[in-house]
């Protein structure tokens, strides 16, 4: 007998509410849960969620504190905005809340949850950590490759330039700053480049589209809030994850066969491997597979590749989006920061990766930036292992954990004229401890800091260095946020540029 078109989503329906009629019974008899909004059967709290959600946190928690319980269908939420809840978490509970949720995007688009940014904590997440940490993200390391996030850096300045003609012209910023990080990543990773004026292909524009479709996809499903839907596969998302997968795991694996087929040449014509200091990332896993295959294996190597550029891709290109706009809304900020540019580098040359040190202004621009606008306002997800104490409340094994730096960051108990754009508070070189986080915190932050901030530093001072920027028109630009895990403007930022008079000859030779 065929069963009638309503019988699955309403034998779903009485499923869910009996599961949720379940964990709020079981919850309440647990004692001292931190406080939150009353929640509603089946949806707990989801009703209360209305985009920007860091800002409809951050109002829940001037009404029940830093220290919140949520519930967001089936899935236990703690969300935490203060630095001594934040300090409580990764001091006193780091290896309790050293996990990661888990979420389709995990299994379907991380090689089932093995990948640096999935992996449960243990052996294999700490070995990923030691590897990245070595050979992508060292002091020696970063160094070597200096050389490519200039040459990147220059390119984009030589296409701004070229474009605008030496005359004032309207430019948005946005893509060529993902396109800039993509490249830099790629180079250290592969050796290779996909965007650029000299890069038009099939493969480049494929690339991005895959991207953007596993940008899209990571965010939370509705099978990760209510997961006996997982099986149905109702609105589609696992199908599509698997599709994406496939793309991504194709993608990553021409690039491993590619410079395994150049080492298999080189060792047949008996050429010296690369220095290590020029070898990219694959190429040193691959050395390493050859003395522990188990660990270094292909799938090791492209779950790697793929975090590194998922993970630094979107959230530079956004903050050094905000810090641009910022900068316009502030011109006495920027011609400060020109001033020091011009003090330290000089008009004769370009700025340099070395230089950043000198630039303390540069640094604070960058750092006020991630202050106001941290790249994950509501930070990377963390799940704790077992049951804790946070702020004297029970916290039951498997809640999800949200740290709103949206408000941490601009607690007024610990920041003067916590809203205003004031690089000048960082000049003193003082550390503001768990009050500033932009990169996380405890033994999952983000690995990438230092990187991060180096491009940010390079590309920003750069443009600021060879071009004159102004808002289009007396208005200030907009400073509203959108809605999802990375922080971007509501509004793309256009503005207008030309070349700034004393820098065009050394701009012509680009």
């Amino acid at each position: 007998m065929e069963l009638p078109q309503w019988f699955v989503p309403a034998s779903c329906l009485v499923i869910l509410i009996c599961i949720s009629t379940l964990f709020l019974r079981r919850d309440g008899k647990r004692k001292n849960l931190p406080p939150g909004p009353p929640g509603l059967p089946i949806i707990g709290h989801l009703h209360l969620m209305k985009p920007p959600i860091h800002r409809t946190l951050q109002n829940l928690s001037e009404k029940y504190g830093p220290v919140m319980f949520l519930r967001f269908g089936t899935l236990k939420v703690l969300v935490v905005s203060s630095p001594s809840a934040v300090e409580e978490c990764f001091i006193k509970n780091d290896i309790v809340f050293a996990n990661r949720p888990v979420t389709l995007a995990g299994k379907h688009l991380n090689y089932d949850y093995t990948t640096v940014g999935f992996s449960p904590y243990g052996d294999h997440w700490r070995g990923l950590r030691r590897l990245i940490n070595q050979e992508l993200f060292s002091v020696s390391r970063l160094a070597m490759l200096s050389d490519v996030r200039v040459d990147e850096v220059k390119i984009l300045v030589k296409q701004l330039f070229e474009r605008s003609g030496g005359s004032w012209t309207k430019v948005e910023v946005r893509h060529r700053f993902v396109d800039l990080i993509f490249d830099v990543m790629l180079r250290m990773i592969s050796g290779k480049r996909y965007y650029g004026t000299d890069v038009v292909s099939k493969e480049a524009t494929d690339f991005k589209n895959m991207m953007d479709e596993i940008f899209e996809l990571i965010n939370p499903a509705a099978e990760d809030l209510f997961p006996v839907l997982q099986r149905f596969d109702l609105f589609g998302v696992r199908k599509r994850m698997k599709q994406v997968a496939k793309k991504q795991d194709s993608f990553l694996q021409n690039l491993i066969d590619e410079h395994r087929r150049k080492r298999s040449s080189s060792s047949n014509n008996n050429g010296a491997n690369q220095e290590k200091k020029t070898m990219t990332l694959i190429e040193v896993m691959l050395s390493l597979q050859e003395t522990d295959p188990v660990f270094y294996c292909d799938t090791t190597i492209k779950g790697i590749a793929a975090a590194v550029v998922a993970a630094g891709t979107e959230t530079s290109a956004s903050t050094m989006e905000w810090i641009l706009a910022l900068l316009l809304n502030h011109p006495e900020v920027m011609e400060k920061l020109k001033a020091e540019i011009d003090t330290h580098v000089g008009k004769d040359r370009f700025i340099d990766d070395s230089d950043i040190s000198k630039l303390t202004y540069l640094q604070s621009v960058v750092l006020e930036t991630l202050r106001l606008y941290p790249a994950g306002a509501l930070g990377v997800p963390h799940s704790n292992s077992e049951d804790c104490i946070i702020g004297g409340y029970h916290v039951p094994k498997g809640t999800m954990l949200m740290v709103n730096l949206w408000v941490l960051h601009k607690d007024p108990k610990h920041w003067k004229d916590a809203t205003k754009f004031m690089p000048e508070r960082f000049q003193n070189g003082s550390s503001e401890g768990y009050s500033l986080i932009p990169f996380g915190a405890g033994r999952r932050q983000c690995p990438g800091a230092n990187l991060a901030k180096r491009i940010m530093a390079l590309t920003i001072g750069s443009l600021v260095q060879a071009f004159e920027w102004k808002k289009i028109g007396d208005k200030q630009i907009n400073m509203m946020e959108g809605d999802g895990l990375t922080l971007a403007r509501l509004e793309p930022l256009v503005a207008l540029i030309r070349p700034r008079q004393e820098m065009t000859p050394l701009l012509s030779g680009l």
